[in-house]
């Protein structure tokens, strides 16, 4: 049980930790769960959200009684809400900042941005290869259910053959929320391949312009419908935490050599969708256009092979 009176210099530490992790999650193949675990709370993160008890809600209809309000905050206590609401904030404030640069780069540079994405995804899958073992029918059988999997939920990503409804937004936030505790895997990665990223992106961009102009007194109109996406994606995010996220802790506890053979695979299926867009929107028509695509590629894996080697003392869990 954690004390709930965290001092104001351990919140604010404890909120750029979660800057970091939602810096990490912004982009496909850095993950937030490796931030966690290189600023030393990925134990203490694991522990909270298991303790997470949605029972605990009835506690808010006793809070006028003094049994009532003790059982509430000792839920809040054993739950250890302060730190999480510290690094919710954090995570939060980096995926409002900086979704924000991201959207504009794929906008205006799409095929650049695309050979980023694809340089930190593969060299994610190259990092996570170092714990996979394919040395069993079983696990080559899962590993190509999972590239297959990825390769065509990839190319309809691709091909905008994936809806962008209220309930795959559901979906998409209950499974994206999952990269919280697999150290390699990121949610943005997640995302780019049931082809929600770009979409979510760019409604959250509308849904904070839009709640701006209600700041400053104008009509509200224009807010509900990015807010109720976002909103959808946030119970389906709380949703994974509560159910998904225990799913794949008992995955990588009983079957961790099958679970991450079918991560990696994941990801090198899934290479298809920005290796397509980097085609679909690049222009190749010399060696340097070619070179500067090629380059920012290496860029990105470079990062993600210089992270692993910061965290190379870090156990994938």
């Amino acid at each position: 049980m954690s004390d709930s009176r965290i001092p104001g210099g351990e919140l604010f530490s404890i909120y750029l930790k979660g800057f970091f992790m939602g810096a990490a999650d912004t982009v496909p193949g850095v993950s937030g769960g490796t931030i966690a675990l290189i600023t030393g709370i990925y134990e203490r993160l694991i522990s909270a959200i298991t303790e997470l008890d949605a029972a605990a809600i009835a506690n808010v209809f006793r809070l006028h009684t003094a049994e009532g309000r003790t059982a509430f905050r000792d839920d809040l206590l054993r739950m250890d809400v302060v730190f999480l609401a510290a690094l919710g904030a954090g995570i939060l404030t980096a995926l409002i900042t900086l979704s924000r640069i991201v959207e504009t780069a794929l906008v205006e540079y799409p095929a650049f941005t695309f050979a980023f994405f694809f340089g930190l995804i593969a060299a994610s899958a190259i990092v996570l290869y170092n714990h996979v073992n394919v040395n069993t029918p079983a696990r080559l059988a899962v590993a190509v259910v999972g590239f297959v999997f990825a390769f065509l939920i990839s190319g309809a990503s691709s091909s905008g053959g994936l809806p962008n409804t209220l309930p795959f937004a559901f979906v998409a936030g209950a499974v994206a929320i999952t990269a919280m505790i697999l150290p390699g895997i990121s949610g943005s990665f997640l995302l780019l391949l049931m082809g929600q990223y770009e979409f979510m992106l760019g409604t959250l961009r509308r849904f904070i312009d839009a709640l701006l102009v209600v700041v400053r007194g104008g009509a509200t109109a224009a807010v509900i419908e990015p807010a109720t996406t976002v909103v959808v994606f946030g119970v389906g995010a709380v949703v994974g935490l509560l159910t998904i996220a225990h799913v794949i802790r008992w995955a990588l506890t009983h079957y961790r050599a099958a679970t991450l053979t079918f991560l990696v695979s994941l990801m090198v299926g899934a290479l298809r969708l920005p290796a397509e867009r980097v085609l679909a929107n690049g222009t190749f028509e010399s060696a340097l256009s070619i070179g500067t695509v090629v380059l920012i590629a290496i860029v990105g894996g470079a990062a993600v092979l210089a992270l692993d080697w910061y965290t190379d003392d870090l156990e994938y869990a």
